[in-house]
């Protein structure tokens, strides 16, 4: 439009001062009106796409190909919307923490960092998709990693969710929103599975369940405990009843006056002593009296 009003000038000065008698002045302000026009209209055509940038030319309404960085040639009449080609963070905690639920039903708070960044040889889609870099964030990154966070924690428990199984949720959870976001030229380079909190009324639910876990097992182990003891007597019962059954059978009445003789030779070789006749049946009682005493 500047170039189209200079040049304009410049015909109006020229023809204005055509008709003078002093018409040098008037031909120096038509010839650098002319020239600034030229200048303006040349500048219009250039335009220069900033480093870890890419543009998206647009001329009456046709979307061209993508501009990359550096000096580039353009219509006048084609205006370029740029878009960073940097990694932008998404994070998605304090206010904006995705609340989920588990297969059982139970609240979690996600944190959850993305980070992401378009991708310059498909800069024509995105503005597509969003139209401008601003929206690229709101409108395709943001609700679909949300919705993607929310239907992976649905296929698993609380306790999958919160504790057990939160590298597998994460890496699952990374694998799919690139999966969707690719095509579309955004590159997902890395998603953060940073906390994931429990519900205050879920963390009630863990804590009496953990109680009851545990009072399980001190009751699981109370019971095995008597069991040990249990058999345990019974196995030294058994020993006691089968070493006296072998006492039983090896104390003969033979057995039984040698073992008094051997006695009454010992204290024999001691004392001044006399002795019963050792009995020889069942009945006889080997009695050895040692005379020094009263």
């Amino acid at each position: 439009m500047l170039s189209i009003l200079l040049l304009m000038a410049a015909v109006v000065l020229f023809l204005v001062g055509r008709g003078r008698t002093e018409a040098k002045g008037w031909r120096i302000g038509a010839a650098l009106s002319a020239v600034a026009a030229v200048l303006a209209g040349a500048f219009a055509c250039l335009h220069v796409v900033r480093a870890y940038e890419v543009g998206v030319p647009v001329t009456f309404g046709k979307v061209g190909k993508p501009l990359y960085s550096g000096v580039q040639f353009k219509s006048p009449f084609t205006e370029v919307t740029s878009f960073s080609t940097r990694p932008v963070d998404l994070d998605l905690y304090d206010k904006d923490v995705v609340e989920v639920r588990s297969a059982q039903g139970g609240i979690l708070y996600a944190d959850v960092t993305i980070k992401w960044a378009v991708i310059p040889a498909k800069a024509v889609e995105l503005y597509r998709l969003a139209g401008s870099e601003e929206a690229v964030q709101e409108r395709l990154v943001l609700p679909d990693s949300r919705e993607i966070i929310r239907n992976v924690f649905a296929k698993h428990t609380s306790e999958e969710g919160y504790a057990t199984a939160r590298e597998q949720i994460g890496s699952e959870i990374a694998a799919l929103i690139k999966e969707r976001l690719a095509p579309r030229g955004i590159d997902v380079t890395t998603v953060n599975l940073r906390n994931v909190k429990p519900s205050d009324k879920l963390q009630d639910q863990i804590d009496k369940k953990l109680q009851q876990e545990q009072t399980t097992e001190r009751a699981v182990e109370a019971a095995r405990t008597a069991k040990a003891e249990a058999e345990r007597k019974r196995i030294e019962a058994e020993g006691i009843a089968r070493a006296n059954g072998i006492l039983e059978k090896s104390l003969t009445d033979k057995v039984l006056y040698n073992q008094c003789l051997e006695a009454y030779k010992e204290a024999a070789a001691a004392n001044p002593v006399y002795a019963v006749p050792c009995g020889t049946d069942s009945n006889g009682t080997p009695v050895i009296v040692d005379s020094s005493k009263n």
